[in-house]
């Protein structure tokens, strides 16, 4: 395939995988920038020199671009930022918060930035801050979600900014990548799917998390407090739920959550640990290589595609 996205990134598919913290380490990384879309080190909450040491690693294990996925929100973003900047990875992508501060030294160093963003005043803003790409997030993803489905997300951006749009949220299978360019998508940004990938080193109790879920399994926490994040319901998210219903104080709240990915991907605690997916888990069903998921994506697209012509025939 080849498109403008896959043209700006110098990639073989329009796949970019979601910077999931924790879950996005290098060996991810690298196996999906080897199988020929662009894979994303998630730095986190993680402090400068652990990025520093991931970026490193990455770049023995893939010679293809790559980037890192920088949470504006974490207390160490200033440093990660520097380390970015001095390492120069192909791309970096910006979640919670503005990365405006930081584009012109970006761009400087010839490093692509795509904002993660959630709402079309957001993607016009970073598109004249200079953003190269935007992925627009639907509240089907994983982790911290907005609030606009990407049903509804993705062609309000399509049709508001010039730049390539990235459509993430919910897209399991070949169906919803179609469907995602339908929309007005220049590609298509993975996260839940990859945790199941054999190259993903999270702990084998997430990964059968994910391929256990059920429809209605993807459940969202936290919004009393103004950051709502979607993880697989266990003991953890009924507890986050029991408080926010009690109207307990915002500490409270935050403290049951600290710690939680760590339990869920290193420890493989499914019941206290934060099993961050999205509603497409009930979607995944087997753990397979990075380089066959990304083709999975788009080997049965004229297959779909005849099948919506006969469906508008009828």
């Amino acid at each position: 395939m080849n498109n403008r996205l896959c043209e700006l990134l110098g990639i073989e598919y329009p796949v970019i995988q979601g910077g999931m913290a924790w879950v996005a380490t290098a060996e991810l990384a690298a196996a999906v920038s080897n199988g020929g879309g662009l894979g994303l080190i998630a730095a986190g909450g993680a402090p400068a020199d652990v990025v520093r040491s991931q970026i490193k690693k990455c770049r023995e294990l893939t010679d293809k671009p790559f980037g890192v996925n920088v949470m504006l929100m974490s207390p160490f973003a200033d440093d990660v930022m520097k380390v970015v900047i001095e390492e120069k990875p192909a791309v970096v992508a910006t979640g919670a918060g503005n990365p405006g501060k930081y584009m012109e030294e970006l761009k400087a160093a010839g490093i692509k930035v795509l904002p993660v963003i959630a709402s079309v005043a957001m993607a016009q803003r970073m598109e004249k801050m200079g953003a190269d790409a935007i992925i627009a997030e639907g509240t089907e993803a994983g982790g911290h979600i907005g609030e606009i489905t990407t049903m509804c997300l993705i062609p309000q951006i399509a049709d508001a900014v010039s730049v390539p749009v990235v459509a993430a949220g919910g897209i399991a299978d070949a169906r919803g990548a179609v469907a995602a360019f339908a929309l007005g998508a220049d590609g298509i940004q993975v996260g839940t799917r990859f945790i199941c990938s054999d190259e993903c080193i999270a702990h084998e109790n997430y990964k059968n998390a994910v391929l256990k879920a059920k429809d209605r399994d993807a459940v969202v926490t936290g919004r009393s407090t103004g950051a709502p994040v979607r993880a697989l319901k266990n003991k953890l998210t009924k507890e986050y739920q029991r408080l926010e219903k009690e109207n307990a104080p915002f500490e409270e709240i935050e403290k049951l959550g600290v710690g939680g990915l760590r339990r869920a991907f290193e420890e493989g605690d499914v019941q206290m640990g934060s099993l961050m997916a999205g509603q497409s888990a009930a979607m995944v069903h087997k753990i397979e290589p990075c380089a066959d998921i990304i083709r999975s994506y788009f080997k049965e697209i004229d297959k779909m595609l005849e099948t919506i012509k006969t469906k508008m025939d009828v």
